[in-house]
């Protein structure tokens, strides 16, 4: 234990009293100068020994709490799982996805760092959001120091949104530092040769696992010091990776991407007015314009609207497939289902329509028109805009990004969530539903759904007969525990890794069988 006395004396300070010096008059000082010397000499030393002191205490406190935090749970409960400080029910994590929890600043992990990594993610918020993710590990495990991540500005949405302002940067920083340092922006030498745009930029190969980042852009950065990656999405491998690679994914998707407080605290208090009025089931209604133009699905489009949907699709260049049979890819089900589509599969699983539907989606595509028999089959159809006031809407306008975050929350919070696409958010809530506790998610399987909707209305099928297919082919789509989906060679068509995180589950598991 340091002593305070070594403290001062290690800081270069001698504390004692100066005997006496020459004086003009050359007879030395006299004895009430020396009287007044040495108290002026004790109270420095008082002084000194007081500040020492605070100091000792101040580093000691700090020492504490961070062992305390480290070690604490690790003593009390055991070897923790990938994810330190998880409440011990899964009930107890439901009710505690929209609260911020206490801030816990984990000790820093020192290596050597071989250069530093930037990252402009590209898409929508969920697509950056496993983007990010993903770079986060990568970052880890090339021992770089990552810079917080660019959202994308230049999309269809065309948000202007930072990260800052989707997500809690600082926890974000803090709450991964002992795995891997971030910054909020590169030191003064290396910006100032950024923004002469001298960076090496270069967007990684898709689906690829970390050997090729370890052969391929380790080197890079080693050379530049600085590597700029311009794209982002779907960049690492969902499978073949190891297991302290996957754990880490998941602990940036689960832990450290926590939402602003704003976005947190108006998410909260929707839930909270959604669960005063009963049970509500989110609906991804994927049936935006984006979507229908992206897709060239049209099914229910008049023909101004299918002409309008074209010329967006030709607007944008980084949209490749531009020829599109809106029919045929629909029988393949690869089209999102229409609002006229989705009533009837709701009401063929017996949805109760007392029910609240919450609308997850931005604008959709044809407005009331599209949406009256939805609201006639379900009364209870509500969006945030007509659950909240405008006031607490008014900050998030042309913020698509904050806008989608909030439903993402409400989305987790749901009795169940059903998604009428498989598009990035339908697949990203669903994988955190299923750390959640494998909560309900419907997953419609739109090939064979459209094929029975079509028997239905052409009268080769009765209501009955249409309603228990529905059921009978669902029944083992609803979240449950399932093995990942893996095609070698053909990841596009593979269980995306965030849909289905097995890796990160087994703790859920063991609590589902206890209970």
């Amino acid at each position: 234990m340091c002593s305070v006395e070594g403290i001062v004396k290690k800081g270069g300070m001698r504390i004692g009293v100066t005997k006496g010096g020459g004086g003009g008059g050359g007879a030395g000082a006299s004895g009430g100068e020396r009287v007044d010397k040495f108290k002026k000499g004790s109270r420095m030393k008082l002084w000194i020994i007081r500040a020492a002191t605070s100091v000792l205490l101040w580093t000691c406190i700090v020492h504490l709490t961070t062992f305390g935090e480290t070690w604490g749970p690790r003593v009390l409960k055991g070897c923790p799982s990938c994810f330190s400080h998880r409440d011990s029910s899964v009930s107890a994590i439901e009710d505690k996805v929209l609260s911020v929890p206490a801030r816990v600043v984990p000790p820093k992990r020192v290596y050597k760092n071989n250069g530093y990594l930037m990252v402009s993610c590209n898409g929508g918020l969920n697509q950056m959001r496993a983007a990010i993710c993903d770079m986060v590990t990568i970052a880890r495990y090339l021992n770089v120091t990552l810079i917080v991540p660019e959202l994308d500005k230049t999309s269809f949405w065309a948000d202007p949104s930072e990260f800052q302002d989707i997500f809690d940067v600082d926890h974000f920083i803090t709450s991964l530092r002992d795995e891997v340092r971030i910054l909020k922006e590169l030191p003064p030498r290396l910006k100032r040769g950024v923004e002469m745009g001298i960076v090496y930029s270069m967007p990684p190969i898709s689906w690829s696992d970390m050997s090729y980042y370890h052969n391929q852009i380790l080197p890079l950065i080693q050379k530049y010091k600085v590597v700029h990656l311009n794209r982002t999405d779907a960049r690492l491998a969902n499978n073949g990776q190891n297991l302290d690679v996957q754990k880490l994914r998941c602990r940036v998707n689960f832990n450290a991407l926590r939402f602003t407080p704003q976005i947190e605290e108006l998410g909260k208090r929707a839930v909270k007015l959604l669960r005063q009025n009963g049970p509500f089931i989110v609906l991804h209604l994927r049936y935006e314009m984006d979507m229908l133009a992206f897709s060239g699905c049209t099914k229910g489009c008049n023909d101004e609207e299918v002409d309008e949907l074209t010329r967006m699709r030709y607007a944008y260049p980084w949209w490749k497939e531009k020829i599109i049979n809106s029919d045929l890819k629909r029988k393949d089900g690869l089209c999102p289902l229409t609002p006229e589509e989705t009533t009837l599969i709701l009401r063929a699983l017996d949805i109760d329509n007392t029910y609240q539907i919450y609308i997850a989606a931005g604008e959709i595509y044809g407005g009331k028109r599209r949406l009256a028999g939805l609201a006639a089959a379900y009364p209870k159809l509500v969006r945030k805009e007509t659950l909240l006031e405008p006031a607490d809407l008014s900050f998030f306008q042309n913020h698509s990004s904050q806008m989608a975050a909030l439903d993402y929350l409400v989305s987790l919070e749901s009795d169940i969530f059903i998604p009428t696409y498989d598009g990035n958010m339908a697949k990203v809530v669903q994988g955190h539903r299923r750390y959640l506790g494998f909560k309900q998610t419907i997953l419609l399987d739109r090939r064979l759904l459209v094929d029975l909707i079509d028997q239905y209305n052409n009268g080769s099928l009765s209501w009955d007969e249409f309603s228990d297919a529905v059921k009978e082919s669902h029944e083992n789509r609803k979240g449950q525990p399932t093995k990942r989906l893996v095609i070698p060679d053909r990841p596009k068509e593979e269980d995306y890794f965030y849909s289905n995180p097995e890796e990160c589950l087994q703790q859920r598991l063991s609590q589902l069988s206890s209970s």
